[in-house]
């Protein structure tokens, strides 16, 4: 049964209750992808599952910027729902088939002039996506191919391992404090839990945006390759990973991550209600409508 304010969609067995899947064939070289490959395409992501590696492929495609909308994120948890009961799927690289940007984070429009009730549906969805891939049994890797602001940040820091294309004009944080907004407590958990408790104070408290370089020298990313090399090296850290047993992995992963996980499941309705308190004061509309008004202004 879920805890109480958990939708199903975000209840699965526990990794002790499921059956370790079977690892890769040891004549299959490591991270070259044989077999038949399955896909499944919605509007805004694609996902490929090459069923002899046990590596899925997930690309954003929503132009023109990967945003966090209410319609991608409900595509984003069903993907990786679909994935997780699939017992073929052992890891999922998560790339964007946009250049230049990785996501820019939560949807500003889902936040402006809506209703409360539109304002629980959507944080509602933005808890959902974290929990499933915070809490995910399969081995996760971002293959960050592009600029990843704030909820994109939050997408690759929820992953096992981030690897960055080697891009100085491509940058990534929690930059949620240059809008007014402060990232509630399972994002900056996240965070500090990534990259130590003094780097993720002062990067959250400014609001900052790390170019690449910058970004791996404090930890936040563990990697930088050339951008034409990010899938081939993803694809090698994830047969590494692969390559120890699921189970020890799968436990050792929930025994790290379950303090914060657990923390929002049990306060999952009051932290929704933090978030319409917060959204819908005058204040923050405010600073969230000139901030679309300087991005119309870029635009044109």
């Amino acid at each position: 049964p879920c805890p109480p304010g958990v939708l199903p969609l975000c209840c699965r067995s526990p990794a002790w209750d499921r059956a370790a899947r079977p690892p890769p064939s040891p004549l299959q070289p490591p991270g070259l992808p044989l077999g038949p490959c399955r896909s499944f395409s919605n509007n805004k992501i694609q996902v490929e599952l090459d069923e002899s590696s046990g590596v899925a492929t997930m690309k954003f495609k929503s132009p023109p910027v990967n945003s966090l909308s209410l319609e991608f994120l409900t595509e984003f948890s069903i993907s990786l729902e679909k994935l997780e009961n699939n017992r073929a799927c052992r890891g999922v690289i998560i790339t964007s088939a946009l250049p230049k940007i990785f996501s820019s984070g939560l949807d500003i429009t889902e936040m402006y002039g809506k209703s409360m009730e539109h304002y629980a549906e959507f944080w509602r969805a933005v808890q959902e996506m974290w929990l499933r891939l915070y809490g995910s049994n399969m081995v996760t890797v971002a293959a960050v191919n592009g600029s990843s602001p704030a909820g994109g940040c939050l997408v690759a820091l929820s992953c096992d391992y981030r690897i960055m294309a080697e891009n100085p004009k491509f940058s990534i944080g929690l930059n949620e404090a240059q809008l007014g907004i402060v990232a509630p407590f399972w994002f900056k958990e996240t965070f500090v839990n990534v990259v130590g408790h003094r780097t993720a104070e002062r990067s959250l408290q400014l609001g900052s945006l790390h170019p690449a370089p910058e970004a791996h020298r404090l930890g936040l990313v563990d990697e930088l390759v050339p951008e034409e090399k990010l899938m081939e090296k993803a694809a090698a850290v994830m047969a590494q990973w692969l390559a120890l047993p699921d189970h020890a992995r799968q436990l050792t992963k929930t025994m790290m991550r379950k303090a914060v996980v657990d923390r929002l499941v049990a306060h999952r309705e009051e932290d929704i209600k933090n978030f319409i308190t917060f959204i819908s004061k005058e204040s923050i509309q405010k600073s969230l409508r000139m901030y679309m008004e300087m991005l119309k202004k870029k635009k044109s």
